[in-house]
């Protein structure tokens, strides 16, 4: 498995990728939740918080799988 410049396998690096973009497009969705409450639109605030639980989902597996792969000898010299 390659190790790039930042010293994480492209695995741990994808990972770490898909988990960042979870947790802050979570962040975002709260004031997309917001927005739809002010104008008056429950359904499309439920759809938000639906999209959050999902990325919240997303990215707690993410990071299984880098706690996974912090004991292993597959993740780089950046995990072990």
């Amino acid at each position: 498995m390659a190790t790039g410049e930042t010293g994480f396998d492209d695995v741990s690096f994808d990972l770490i990728s898909v988990q960042y973009h979870s947790l802050k497009a979570g962040h975002d969705y709260g004031q997309y939740v917001r927005d739809a409450r002010n104008a008056g639109r429950e359904d499309i605030a439920s759809f938000f918080e639906e999209v959050m639980s999902q990325d919240s989902a997303r990215a707690k597996r993410c990071h299984e799988f880098l706690k996974e792969l912090s004991g292993s000898d597959r993740s780089g010299p950046a995990m072990t």
